[in-house]
């Protein structure tokens, strides 16, 4: 069985408050983008994990393709295995939730491979135990995320939009970054609806220059290629540009085809983790 995992982006991401326990309550616009990694689910006896992927991602029970798999196995009393063959095409702490659509996929494929049965929302309530991006990468489509990630509203399929992808430097650490945003005495605002409403019509032009992400003025201190990067997707043409999650990658939405694919051209040349993609309904697709 051969399964594609899709990056998200982060429309916007606002942080409302703090748990007791420390989680961030967040209210966030997500969807799927074509940028994925491919994973590859083969019967076995155990649980095991071959990875196709540059440096720096982890090929053991550290890695949340495998921790999806012993999670589906713990929950379900189910004895059978799987041996995992993972490329990765989506870079790591990016902020494009590759860790999360891998275990996504792996929950879904599994649960096909071993015919387990268990509902969409089993699966996202399992996936919610690895990471706070999985029960939407169980979703998909253009989806409200509120809470730790629990509470999903699907907000209906929209027009495809043509975005590039950069990643101008390493990944950020997210717990770091969200250290951060407590340091933090204004946040820019974040525009749910106002975004909303440009993606249903389909319309760049529509959409807010900044939609609104409240850890990317930390990620920016830190990192000052991402403003870099943000500034030259709006000289190319982008009518809308921003960091995703808690990066470091940045994307920028383009009014057609033709001024993506002439921007990507340039910044190609400048940097070494550029993508050429759009916006998607489905965050895991089955391809054999």
């Amino acid at each position: 069985m051969i399964v594609e995992a899709r990056a998200k982006i982060n429309w916007t991401l606002e942080i409302k408050g703090v748990r007791p326990d420390g989680y961030h309550l967040l209210d966030m616009l997500m969807q799927p983008v074509t940028l994925s990694d491919e994973l590859t689910l083969i019967p076995a006896e155990g649980i095991s994990l071959r990875c196709e992927s540059g440096p720096g991602i982890p090929c053991d029970r550290r890695n949340l393709a495998w921790r999806a798999a012993e999670a589906l196995r713990r929950e379900t009393g189910c004895g059978l295995g799987v041996d995992i063959l993972l490329r990765k095409r989506i870079p790591s702490g990016a902020g494009l939730g590759g860790g999360s659509a891998d275990a996504a996929a792996v929950l879904l494929g599994l649960n096909r491979l071993w015919h387990l049965g268990l509902t969409r929302e089993r699966l996202e309530s399992i996936g919610l135990t690895l990471g706070a991006d999985v029960p939407f990468c169980v979703r998909g489509g253009l989806t409200r995320v509120e809470g730790i990630g629990e509470k999903l509203e699907s907000l209906g399929q929209v027009p495809p939009l043509h975005l590039v992808i950069l990643q101008p430097c390493e990944g950020l650490s997210t717990a770091e970054i969200y250290a951060g945003w407590h340091q933090l005495e204004d946040c820019p605002p974040v525009h749910h609806q106002r975004t909303l409403e440009a993606l249903r019509h389909g319309s760049p032009s529509d959409l807010p220059p900044s939609p609104g992400n409240h850890l990317e003025t930390v990620s920016l201190q830190r990192q000052p290629a991402i403003g870099e990067a943000l500034k030259q997707l709006f000289d190319l043409g982008a009518p809308c540009a921003q960091m995703s999650g808690s990066g470091s990658a940045v994307f920028g939405v383009f009014p057609d085809a033709e001024k993506a694919d002439a921007a990507a051209g340039v910044l190609r040349s400048r940097y070494d983790r550029m993508y050429r993609c759009e916006t998607a309904d489905q965050s895991i697709l089955f391809t054999r």
